[in-house]
C-alpha cells in the first residue's frame, strides 16, 4: 500500500477558504430560505422573486470563489487538466438527457474530486455545469444553483478520508457510497431551488408562505417523491455502477496524470555556467 502523499492541483489558502465559506453560506440561504423564513414573513410574499435574486448573487459569488482559488495556485498544468475534465463531463451529461437518471458525469466528478482535492473539485464541478449548460442550452436561473451544488458534490469527494493511504476495494466502496448519497443530496437541493416556483401549479405540494415549517417540510417531501425520486435513484445507481466498474481504471489514470504533471513541484532555473577566457 502506497503511503506517498498525494499531490493536489489546488491548495486552498486562507483567502480561498474564506470566499468558499462565504459562497456556501449564501448558497445555504439561497437553497433553504423557505425553511429559514418565519411563517407569514414578508420574505414569503416574494417566493417568485427570491430564486432570481439568489441566482444573480450566486453568479457573482461563484466567480469570486473561482478567482480566489485560482489566485491560490491554479497553475497552467492544473488549468489544462481542468479544461480536459470539464469538457469530458460536459460531453457525458447529455448522454442521459431525457432518460431517468442516466447521468455518467457524476461518477467522473466524484473520482476527480477524490484525486485532485476539494479546491480543484469545487472549481471543476462549477465549470462543468456551466459548460454543460452552454452545450445543451440549459441556461436559466437554475444554472447558478446547479454550479454551486455540483461544486459542493465534487468538493465533498476531495474531503473524504484517506486520500494518501486508502486504496483498492475499500476506497471504491467509500466512493460508491458517497456517490450514492451525494446523488440524492444533489437532487434534493436542486428541488429546493425550484420548489417555490410551484405555488401556482401544484397547490398540494407547493410552498405555502403562511404555513409552519413542519407543514412546508411535509409538502417538500411529497414534492420530491412525486417529481424526482425516480430520477435521483437512477442517478445514484448509475454513479455506483460506474464507480465500481470503471473506478479503478479512471483513478489510476488520474493519479498517473497528476504525478506526471507534478503540480506541487516548484519551477527552478539553473544558474548558467560561465567560462573565463584564459589570459594571454
Amino acid at each position: 500500500m502506497s503511503t506517498q502523499r498525494q499531490a493536489r492541483a489546488v491548495r486552498l489558502g486562507p483567502r480561498s477558504l474564506t470566499a468558499l465559506a462565504l459562497v456556501s453560506a449564501v448558497g445555504v440561504a439561497g437553497f433553504g430560505w423557505p425553511f429559514l423564513a418565519p411563517p407569514g414573513s414578508r420574505i414569503g410574499a416574494h417566493a417568485q422573486d427570491a430564486p432570481w435574486l439568489f441566482a444573480g448573487l450566486l453568479v457573482l459569488l461563484v466567480a469570486v470563489v473561482a478567482a480566489a482559488i485560482s489566485e491560490s495556485g491554479l497553475g497552467p498544468k492544473a488549468v489544462a487538466m481542468l479544461g480536459v475534465l470539464a469538457a469530458t463531463g460536459a460531453a457525458l451529461r447529455p448522454i442521459g438527457a431525457g432518460t431517468a437518471g442516466i447521468e455518467p458525469m457524476f461518477f467522473l466528478m466524484v473520482l476527480s474530486g477524490r484525486v485532485l482535492g476539494p479546491g480543484f473539485g469545487f472549481v471543476l464541478g462549477s465549470v462543468t455545469m456551466f459548460a454543460s449548460a452552454l452545450l445543451t442550452g440549459g441556461v436559466g436561473p437554475w444554472l447558478p444553483f446547479q454550479m454551486l451544488a455540483m461544486g459542493w458534490f465534487a468538493m465533498g469527494a476531495g474531503l473524504l478520508p484517506g486520500p494518501d493511504r486508502l486504496r483498492g476495494r475499500a476506497e471504491l466502496a467509500m466512493l460508491a457510497g458517497y456517490g450514492f448519497l451525494a446523488a440524492f443530496a444533489y437532487g434534493t437541493v436542486m428541488n429546493m431551488a425550484g420548489w417555490p416556483f410551484m405555488s401556482a401549479l401544484a397547490s398540494n405540494v407547493a410552498f405555502d408562505p403562511h404555513a409552519p415549517v413542519a407543514a412546508n417540510l411535509a409538502r417538500f417531501v411529497a414534492y420530491c417523491v412525486a417529481t424526482s425520486l425516480g430520477w435521483d435513484l437512477g442517478r445514484a445507481v448509475v454513479t455506483v455502477v460506474l464507480t465500481l466498474s470503471l473506478g479503478p481504471t479512471v483513478l489510476r489514470a488520474l493519479r498517473r496524470a497528476t504525478r506526471r504533471a507534478a503540480f506541487e513541484t516548484p519551477v527552478t532555473f539553473e544558474t548558467p555556467v560561465t567560462f573565463e577566457t584564459p589570459r594571454q
